[in-house]
């Protein structure tokens, strides 16, 4: 195992395989590095160098209570950027991990970052609000906190039926993608998911997106019944600088991995442009 002890104590996880351009991915709420199998085995055969991390909290890293917020996130991304001294890198964030990435990539970058991903991604922000009025709506948030808390074992199995579409008629259901979600998040500590559920959830993005100079491509499946598609993927691609937009009618929010076909060949497309 790799880890790195950041400056506030925590230990991160990670993993850095392959020798060539670097690609570095971020995973989504309450998963870990390991969700991105099928891009890393993908990547690796195609000559690339891939690093993948488990978030504070989450997967192999340490059980933190503290700084499950984007900005730490973040901070946390850089040190181990900073540490394995990775230059001209693509990052690519699923889900909460796109918020890490845009954040990262805004903030904390220092010419380090090269192009970006957003797959399935919550910017710009997912809450409702009077400037975000086709939000989703609080109690779709707390519903998640109270579950996390008094049902998690559980709901970690039931989400993973919307998540990969798995509702819709005719969807080739594997369970052991859905095995796959639970024994990552069940890795992971329950102060730490919980936590991130206003971190995804209620971050505002807007400024990050507009911030950012570099090429950013945005990914969307159109029946992401997680991150509805027009109020994340479509908004964020109108705030980018020089962003490129993607959608997929039919698929799911989980499509990295029920779509990894699909989704490798365009991420492979837009990296050697």
């Amino acid at each position: 195992m790799s880890t790195l002890k950041l400056k506030d104590g925590t230990e991160i996880f990670y993993k850095d395989q392959g020798q060539g351009p670097v690609l570095m991915f971020h995973h989504g709420w309450p998963l870990s590095s390991d969700d991105w199998d099928a891009q890393v085995i993908f990547f690796l055969q195609k000559g690339y160098r891939v690093v993948a991390h488990d978030r504070r909290g989450h997967g192999r890293s340490s059980q933190d209570i503290y700084g499950h917020n984007m900005e730490t996130y973040a901070a946390d991304v850089a040190e181990l950027v900073e540490f394995l001294d990775l230059k001209d890198v693509v990052h690519i964030g699923h889900s909460a991990g796109g918020g890490e990435v845009i954040r990262y990539v805004a903030k904390y970058a220092n010419g380090r970052a090269k192009k970006a991903v957003l797959i399935s991604a919550v910017p710009p922000i997912m809450l409702a609000s009077d400037s975000n009025p086709d939000g989703v709506p609080m109690s779709v948030f707390d519903n998640i906190r109270e579950q996390t808390i008094n049902n998690r074992s559980q709901f970690y199995i039931d989400i993973t039926v919307p998540f990969y579409g798995y509702n819709r008629e005719g969807a080739d259901v594997k369970e052991g993608i859905q095995r796959n979600w639970w024994r990552q998040g069940m890795m992971g500590g329950v102060i730490a998911h919980f936590d991130e559920i206003k971190a995804f959830s209620e971050t505002d993005f807007r400024e990050d997106l507009q911030a950012v100079e570099i090429p950013v491509l945005v990914l969307h499946g159109e029946d992401d019944q997680i991150v509805p598609y027009q109020n994340a993927g479509v908004k964020s691609a109108k705030l980018l600088k020089n962003g490129k937009l993607i959608t997929y009618p039919g698929f799911p929010h989980g499509m990295p991995a029920t779509e990894a076909t699909t989704i490798n060949k365009d991420l492979l497309e837009f990296i050697e442009s």
